[in-house]
């Protein structure tokens, strides 16, 4: 980890750089799996599963006696810590559900919004070398609770072909509508697409490789919407003189082993300060069975030091973090004046995984500066927003000379006509 110390404003954009990511190699191979899916649907996907995962599959849909054989491997601590993340989760996503907007803004002229959730969503969730049943959590449970009509999960194996049993355990007990063994740019695809199994769904949610994020990205410009742009995880603490060192690398640490190109990033005021939590960071990621994921993320990870706090939230507001850890006096001072950023958490034991794994909020953030102009998954995305209008004659007369000006302005006489018409007797 670098240490930058009291870096001029010119400098910044370099340093809220994330790693770079050139997806031309993948980008061919990312179109062609998508073209064979939605030409090919079920075949396609068997096949792609066995040459690129080496799995055989003769079913793609999980049956009830696989939810079975799942539960049964669960640990009870396991299950016992779901439920309490369901029950943090779902309230504090209940809270969140709009209420239908109306008005009569004119005499005989009622506008409504009513807010409609999307019938069918997908959601996917990786496998690999974590698979994130915690994931399962923060889709499944805000979709159910906003009434979607169905939900679908895909998700990858293991090479004998089976589905973590934690993934269909949260699956099940967030009522998930139906699972199936399908990873990576292809899942994606049969989503997106639909195929002979799976169904074709209107609004894809969930993290992936890039081969995922990129056909998430393609299929976006189609006929599916996605849940947001997604890049490699990250996270910013920013520190003074009442945090603990060995906090603040522990947070950093978290984040770090999510992936190699995650970036882990520390903003404090004293060049001691990034010393000591730059000595603490390689002493426990000593102790991390990630070693190596770690290590590769560390080369994208810094420590900038400030003389100023002003220059700290400027600097944080700069980066946009997808989590931001504020340890630091007057913690709610700081966070009111925070206006990019995915999830914040406030003080010395407000730990990021606490926001991954129970706390309520959800985990499902914008990365590589998305939190500018984006929010993280909550009951909105899940949704959407129907206008409706009801005007009587009288309201549609006393409008009348407002539309047909302003009709007549822009040359579309058709519409004007629409109203006259109505009222011509």
């Amino acid at each position: 980890m670098n240490i930058f110390v009291k870096p001029s404003r010119t400098e910044w954009a370099d340093l809220c750089r994330r790693a770079e990511q050139d997806n031309s190699f993948i980008a061919e191979r990312v179109d062609a799996i998508l073209e064979r899916v939605e030409r090919e649907g079920d075949a396609a996907l068997k096949s792609l599963a066995r040459e690129i995962d080496g799995v055989m599959l003769d079913c793609l849909k999980v049956t009830e006696e696989e939810y079975d054989i799942a539960f049964g491997k669960v640990k009870d601590e396991v299950k016992a810590a779901i439920d309490v993340a369901i029950e943090n989760i779902g309230n504090f996503h209940s809270l969140q559900m709009p209420q239908e907007v109306r008005l009569e803004t004119r005499p005989g002229v009622l506008c409504i919004q009513r807010p409609v959730p999307i019938e069918r969503v997908g959601l996917y969730i990786p496998g690999g070398t974590a698979p994130l049943f915690s994931t399962v959590l923060m889709l499944a449970l805000p979709a159910r609770i906003a009434g979607c009509g169905e939900i679908v999960l895909c998700t990858p194996t293991s090479k004998a072909g089976e589905v973590a049993p934690e993934v269909l355990y949260a699956a099940k007990m967030c009522g998930v509508s139906s699972i199936f063994k399908v990873g990576g740019a292809q899942a994606v695809a049969a989503m997106a697409f639909g195929t002979e199994s799976v169904p074709k769904v209107d609004k894809i949610f969930g993290p992936g490789n890039r081969y995922v994020t990129l056909a998430k990205q393609r299929v976006s410009s189609r006929n599916t919407a996605i849940d947001m742009p997604a890049g490699p995880s990250e996270v910013m603490v920013m520190a003074d003189e009442s945090a603990d060192a060995k906090f603040v690398a522990a947070d950093l640490l978290s984040q770090a082993e999510h992936g190699r190109d995650s970036q882990a990033m520390v903003v404090c005021n004293s060049e001691a300060l990034a010393e000591a939590v730059k000595a603490e960071v390689e002493r426990q990621a000593a102790q991390l069975s990630r070693g190596e994921y770690v290590a590769e993320s560390l080369k994208n990870s810094r420590a900038v030091v400030f003389e100023s706090r002003a220059d700290m939230i400027d600097f944080a507001n700069a980066y946009a973090a997808e989590h931001l850890i504020v340890s630091m006096e007057d913690a709610w001072k700081v966070v009111n004046e925070i206006y990019a950023a995915g999830s914040i958490f406030v003080g010395n034991y407000s730990p990021e995984s606490a926001g991954d794994y129970a706390s309520g909020t959800n985990h499902t953030l914008p990365t590589s500066g998305w939190a500018h102009s984006s929010s993280g998954v909550n009951i909105d995305s899940f949704m959407r927003k129907m206008t409706i209008q009801h005007l009587t004659r009288e309201g549609l007369q006393g409008l009348a000379p407002t539309i047909v000006a302003m009709a007549d302005a822009e040359g579309l006489e058709a519409h004007a006509a629409a109203v006259k018409v109505r009222l011509e007797n």
